[in-house]
């Protein structure tokens, strides 16, 4: 039996906003497209918008992200996403190859740090 896993999604310390690492889920359906990095870094982008509006935040408050790949060779597909998405002045980043994710399918996850203004 698969248990839940113990984080909170997000959570709000003094100004900042923590959100745990999102993969490429439909929240719908939570099917995650397989093989397909755009998507899922589209997928994931709108999934930690979602839980940023919760505090009244969007993309352009996102002062840190930490990119997790599978599969560095995936770094330029979803950074072509990923530029799309963020607007400028771009959040500061990491991004780091990993054996492997939570989900067989997921490709990336990524989570961040927003400032509330």
């Amino acid at each position: 039996m698969n248990m839940p896993s113990p984080l909170s999604l997000s959570k709000k310390v003094g100004s900042l906003v923590f959100v745990s690492g999102k993969l490429g889920a439909d929240p719908k359906t939570g099917l995650i497209p397989r093989g397909d990095i755009a998507a899922q870094t589209l997928q994931i982008i709108s999934n930690l918008e979602e839980e940023l509006r919760q505090y009244g935040l969007g993309l352009k408050d996102v002062v840190k992200t930490t990119v997790f790949l599978t599969d560095m060779r995936n770094f330029e597909a979803m950074n072509e996403v990923y530029r799309s998405r963020f607007p400028e002045p771009f959040p500061t980043r990491s991004c780091i190859g990993v054996a492997a994710l939570p989900h067989v399918d997921a490709l990336v996850e990524i989570e961040l740090i927003a400032s509330a203004p």
